[in-house]
């Protein structure tokens, strides 16, 4: 992987540092309505319980705006405000607490009015981060670029980055997206290159919770491993608090993040004693809000169980009358079927201990 120390700059938001070497983050964004104060705040807690770093919220009208005071008083990991069309919005949040907002230049409106934007965030020092996306390129760049999305892309946003620069903005993220996961890896490959700002990566739209992981860690995965990228999300048409775990999983699978706990567990065939994905799914959903960094084991029988099950910090290999348990590579007792989940999730427990 490349080194990432100084690839990027770096800018704070909130607590969080972004980009220049800071560890990537993960972040996620509620889809309650934001008028909804109580189950945005329910939400917002899950996300932060789950390990999220960044949330951001819609604000689609002033209803939502003067929700928002309420949430931001609440809320312990940096707030986004996320705007759309309405540069009075994004002042507005500003104004009312936001530790960043989220807004893409080509349908705010005239450069007078992103000009309100960036006095304002400059004003209260907070990050803008610009998101680009086909819907909002300006017809002179679409001509320039015929069927070309990513020059088409990568040029709308260094347009939009150099305005800001030229409003004296300093704290600038940038995030290209695209629902096609080979443009999404090039639009940012591209502009990686040209930009030393630091990059928000995901793949947009990426689908439902089976093809949304599958194209979001093919993308994001892709651009982590060549040392691009500061802060991703994994968009997903499910719970956002599945985003999250997503999230760690996938820096976890790469050796970014040495957090959470990563459950391996055989594919299972006619020789396993145990029911292995019934109880490596429970294992898993029991340890997923968990901090500690563990490797768990669900091996279905004595072929290759044993050996995994030794690598792991704790592990289990099924045998005809229940499981072999393991703990750290020694072998320290037989459970039985019933007792497995359980006697896992106690072992965790002295890890951690409590």
């Amino acid at each position: 992987m490349k080194d990432k120390s100084g690839h990027t700059r770096r800018i704070i938001l909130g607590k969080v540092a972004v980009g220049g070497g800071a560890p990537v983050s993960i972040q996620s964004m509620t889809n309650t309505l934001t008028t909804d104060v109580t189950s945005t705040l329910y939400q917002i807690h899950a996300l932060e319980a789950a390990g999220c770093d960044i949330v951001r919220v819609s604000i689609p009208d002033m209803e939502s705006l003067e929700a928002l005071p309420a949430i931001k008083k609440d809320t312990k990991i940096p707030l986004v405000a996320d705007i759309h069309f309405d540069y009075r919005l994004a002042v507005g949040s500003i104004e009312a607490g936001a530790d960043g907002v989220r807004i893409n230049p080509g349908n705010i409106g005239s450069r007078q009015k992103v000009g309100e934007v960036a006095r304002a965030a400059i004003e209260h020092d907070i990050p803008i981060r610009v998101g680009v996306n086909l819907g909002s390129i300006r017809r002179g760049i679409l001509e320039r670029f015929p069927g070309d999305h990513v020059s088409a892309l990568v040029e709308s946003a260094r347009e939009h980055v150099e305005m800001l620069e030229d409003m004296g903005v300093e704290a600038i993220k940038v995030s290209l997206k695209s629902s096609d996961v080979l443009e999404t890896i090039e639009i940012n490959r591209r502009f990686a290159a040209i930009s030393d700002r630091p990059l928000h990566i995901g793949v947009t739209e990426a689908g439902t919770l089976f093809s949304g992981l599958i194209r979001s860690s093919v993308g994001i995965g892709t651009l982590l491993l060549e040392g691009i990228g500061d802060t991703i999300r994994i968009s997903l048409s499910d719970d956002p608090v599945k985003e999250v775990y997503a999230g760690q999983c996938l820096l976890e699978s790469l050796n970014i993040r040495k957090q959470g706990v990563r459950v391996i567990a055989c594919p299972t065939c006619a020789r396993a004693q145990i029911d292995v994905p019934k109880i490596a799914a429970e294992i898993e959903e029991a340890l997923a809000g968990e901090k500690i960094h563990l490797k768990v084991a669900v091996m279905g029988c004595i072929v290759n169980g044993p050996g995994e099950a030794r690598d792991a910090d704790i592990g289990i290999a099924g045998i005809s009358d229940g499981s072999q348990l393991f703990v750290h590579g020694k072998f320290t007792r037989r459970i039985k079927t019933e007792e497995v989940v359980s006697t896992v999730l106690d072992e965790v427990r002295r890890e951690t201990g409590r």
